[in-house]
């Protein structure tokens, strides 16, 4: 989900691993050379979810690599099931509070534009829990540091590798 912090707790977690750490909104933003906002304005969000998952997809098959998903990458059928196939995913589980307080002031992501931003945040959360809970692991974030989340995705990492 947006505003749960995967970029902040992937390089992390990269860090501590020394693995790469990649951010597919990162990569798209590079690529097209503008902003996700601008690309959905001029381009619209099939555009931008085509080139999500030609990107992610690529991404997905690099071994030593923690990969920040944007928050609707999960639910592309194919991202999801080379995810599966590939790697060990990660749902960072953030209360609706906690993204509502952290994304109150956010211009820069496009699906919140809109009149009311708590019913926005509610909504895309009930549309996409089931689908985010087929993540190798969930981790309920909301009384958790970055450094207790990363110690807690290394536990899960090395447990799911023996």
């Amino acid at each position: 989900m947006m505003g749960v912090g995967k970029s902040t707790i992937g390089k992390k977690l990269a860090s501590e691993l020394t693995f790469n750490f990649v951010d597919i909104d990162s990569l798209i933003e590079k690529r097209e050379g503008c902003s996700i906002k601008l690309i959905f304005k001029k381009k619209g969000e099939n555009y931008f979810r085509k080139l999500e998952n030609d990107i992610t997809l690529s991404q997905l098959q690099k071994n030593k690599s923690v990969i920040a998903l944007g928050g609707g990458a999960f639910l592309n059928r194919n991202i999801r099931r080379e995810a599966k196939r590939f790697c060990i995913s990660f749902w960072l589980d953030l209360s609706n509070e906690e993204i509502i307080k952290r994304l109150r002031k956010s211009k820069k992501r496009p699906l919140l534009f809109k009149n009311n931003l708590v019913e926005t945040i509610n909504k895309i959360y009930l549309e996409r829990k089931k689908t985010y809970s087929e993540a190798s692991f969930r981790i309920r974030c909301n009384s958790l540091k970055p450094e207790d989340i990363v110690n807690k995705i290394i536990l899960f990492y090395e447990k799911s590798r023996n």
